[in-house]
């Protein structure tokens, strides 16, 4: 039932906030991420980081889960991320602040078991990783080719620290 709230939630706050006209802006950032999230799943298959868990239906599983965030909580969060980013000396503390806003929902969600963690992966790196992510969401947003050529070696170096047989290449 939290996955329902959560939807309702999102799509309610988007209707209310977010201007749809404007959609096309980020259309390709938000291609962006869920190619990132679809590939970490593809990647990471049988060796997951972290995962969603279902606390009430068991066929609900990681991977429905995992795409209803994909298709539906992700793009529209990062809407709202793009759409309200200023401008000057108030990006640090907005970029943190969607940090410390994501970090909080997967400690909090995998305190009441509906995240788990797995294969060395905490959410000391989830912090670590949402600080990459809401960069390069922006650097995206902007130049996009530029975070394109970063995110490779981004990816690489946790392929090394995470995926076996990588991870004894370390």
């Amino acid at each position: 039932m939290y996955l329902l709230a959560i939807v309702i939630l999102y799509i309610t706050l988007s209707i209310k906030f977010i201007d749809w006209k404007r959609w096309k802006d980020h259309y390709a950032t938000i291609q962006f991420f869920i190619i990132g999230c679809l590939l970490y799943n593809v990647i990471f298959y049988q060796h997951t980081l972290w995962a969603y868990k279902s606390v009430t239906w068991d066929w609900l599983g990681h991977t429905l889960i995992s795409i209803i965030f994909i298709l539906i909580i992700i793009p529209i969060a990062i809407m709202f991320y793009l759409q309200y980013y200023p401008e000057g000396k108030k990006q640090v503390f907005y970029i943190f602040t969607w940090i410390l806003y994501f970090t909080f929902l997967e400690f909090l969600f995998s305190r009441f078991g509906m995240f788990v963690y797995d294969n060395g992966w905490n959410v000391g790196w989830s912090f670590l990783f949402n600080i990459i992510m809401f960069t390069m969401l922006r650097l995206h947003d902007k130049r996009p080719v530029l975070a394109l050529i970063l995110s490779v070696p981004i990816i690489f170096i946790l392929l090394i620290f995470f995926h076996p047989p990588l991870a004894e290449l370390k």
